[in-house]
């Protein structure tokens, strides 16, 4: 299932001389890949709603096997198989065991990948296979018992350990295992470390840590093991939430002791068109490149409805993790292109808040829905068929790189793991809005793509996008948005001016307000522990000010804001220092 695209094969000569910095492609004959990753999602039934029908993947556990890579998602039937991170193949196992499995563990251990499912009330099996491409597995007797969210960690000397955690009362939990006795675990609990809210803002539950009566949960840890120093990841407060995370405690061993890591929550994505970054894996990608999976909220239809993000991801001089969030569902370089380590591409979103007409809407469903660059809101047709379209008015002509169509799930009533499942559409493009040309074709397409990201072989300019339905698998042609990519052909806005940044909240948030700036479409704002780790970003559209609450009490903050439009980005503030 490709996540990524060809993109164009010539570019402007001046392009190529000057690099296009912070406006556009640099580089031609290149691959992007677009948040969320654009998989065929397992239509889901989850405890008590069992009338009710969702797509979802979360909770990944990607795993590098014979330099290929294979990921495990709660309750998907199955996992999928990439070759470079850039597309993936649904593999359906030959045996049952997948058919319930929640926040799985994977690893790789010698010539097999071994996986487990959590369970938390009974017993399960350590699955192994030496061939996970062919779907055979072979599991061990049953011997690990109540878990949930296990994670799986064997250190270079054959030592095996089994974390687990999903709970607003208890820690972190491990134990030791024995390879000798097909993994059977020790006696001995060993308890590692749980949320501290009062110092850590990013912990407390709620939509934007709203520091509701319930406790955050800790859950979904995930072990790395970098220059002989042990990352052990765990998600926070609650994966229905904007503000889902990962922070992480380093160490020296793998059971710890265990030190906060002072640039918590490393992987963060509060902002943009779909949130959340949180309950994930690190993996070693195509040429040593890092990349954190994580899970990222939908939570429409229920607060598990949610789909799969990755983000370059870098261990710094003071070894330091941190997952690169920043325009985290714009386009960016595929993982293939490893010398590009996942950077940001520069095209900019060309139909935020453009206008729209569409064949039909369904009550109050409408097409508004469609460049509000907000996964929760859709537009939903009278009919699904043939006849439905979407049209798009830029404003004014912009070079157009990428389209993403991203479907909704309206009454689907559908459920498992569906096969012949396919999409098909095309999107046009035009400069008056009579005379057509196509940009995306995929009127042929056999795949099921719900959230499909095409990049265009060679760039075009238009005015006009539209959209024309052929197929979709799902009873009403529902779609969250239709983003347009690419740089428009005016200029970047200045820069932010009178920043303010008040440390509020018992030092757990901050209040950063700024001017508006003329002509711009939105702002990051940009913090971190140090002016040259400024790893944290939230995107915010029409507005000028963001209550942050995900700050650590104990810690000293740098700041700065960038304003962007259609155009590119403009220069950052000096950065502000503040206790």
């Amino acid at each position: 299932m490709a996540t990524y695209s060809k993109r164009f094969a010539h570019l402007r000569t001046s392009c190529l001389l000057l690099g296009c910095i912070g406006l556009g492609p640099i580089l031609a004959q290149t691959e992007t890949y677009c948040n969320p990753v654009n998989i065929d999602y397992t239509y889901m039934i989850y405890n008590s709603h069992k009338d009710l029908s969702y797509r979802s993947g979360a909770d990944p556990a990607v795993v590098r096997f014979k330099d290929e890579y294979y990921m495990f998602v709660t309750r998907s039937m199955g996992y999928w198989h990439s070759k470079d991170l850039d597309e993936w193949e649904f593999i359906k196992p030959k045996q049952w065991y997948f058919q319930g499995s929640n926040a799985p563990a994977a690893f790789n251990y010698r010539d097999s990948v071994l996986y487990m499912a959590g369970n938390p009330s009974g017993s399960m099996s350590v699955l192994y296979s030496d061939n996970p491409q062919d779907g055979e597995w072979t599991a061990t007797p049953g011997i690990l018992h109540n878990l949930q969210d296990p994670a799986l960690f064997i250190d270079d000397d054959g030592q095996g350990h089994i974390y687990w955690g999903s709970s607003n009362k208890f820690p972190i939990r491990a134990r030791k295992l024995d390879k000798d006795k097909r993994f059977r675990p020790s006696e001995k609990i060993h308890e590692l470390f749980n949320l501290q809210p009062e110092k850590h803002g990013w912990e407390r539950f709620g939509e934007n840590h709203s520091d509701t009566e319930l406790s955050g949960y800790i859950e979904g840890p995930w072990m790395t093991k970098h220059n002989d120093k042990y990352y052990l990841q765990y998600g926070a407060p609650g994966t229905e939430f904007d503000v889902y995370a990962d922070g992480a405690y380093i160490g020296d061993s793998p059971l710890g002791p265990f030190e906060y890591m002072p640039n918590n929550p490393f992987s963060y994505k509060p902002g943009g068109f779909i949130n959340g970054a949180g309950h994930g894996s690190t993996v070693r990608g195509p040429g040593n490149q890092w990349w954190h999976f994580s899970s990222m909220a939908v939570n429409v239809n229920i607060g598990w409805e949610r789909r799969i993000g990755m983000f370059p991801t870098f261990f710094d001089e003071d070894g330091l993790l941190w997952s690169n969030t920043y325009f985290g569902d714009y386009p960016h370089y595929a993982p293939s292109e490893s010398d590009k380590k996942g950077k940001f591409t520069g095209w900019m979103l060309l139909s935020y808040g453009k206008p729209v007409k569409t064949s039909s809407h369904l009550e109050d469903f409408g097409a508004d829905a469609l460049t509000d660059e907000n996964v929760k809101s859709y537009w939903v047709a009278e009919r699904n068929d043939a006849d439905q379209w979407a049209k798009i008015d830029l404003g004014e002509p912009g070079e157009v790189y990428a389209v993403q169509v991203n479907y909704n799930d309206y009454k689907t009533d559908m459920y498992g793991k569906i096969p012949g499942l396919y999409h098909q559409y095309t999107v046009e493009g035009s400069l008056d809005g009579t005379q057509w040309f196509n940009l995306v074709d995929r009127s042929t397409n056999d795949k099921d793509v719900p959230n499909d990201y095409v990049a265009l072989e060679t760039p075009r300019k238009a005015r006009f996008i539209r959209y024309k339905n052929i197929h979709a698998p799902t009873p009403y042609l529902s779609i969250s948005d239709i983003r347009v990519f690419g740089n428009g052909s005016g200029k970047a806005p200045k820069s932010v001016k009178n920043i303010e940044i008040i440390r509020n909240d018992q030092r757990r948030g901050a209040k950063i307000s700024w001017k508006p700036v003329k002509n711009a479409q939105g702002y990051n704002v940009l913090w971190g522990i140090a002016p040259d780790k400024l790893y944290s970003s939230w995107l915010i559209y029409g507005e000028e000010s963001l209550q942050l609450k995900s700050l650590n009490t104990d810690q000293t903050y740098y700041f700065t804001v960038e304003a962007f439009n259609e155009n590119g980005v403009s220069e950052r503030n000096p950065v502000t220092e503040v206790n």
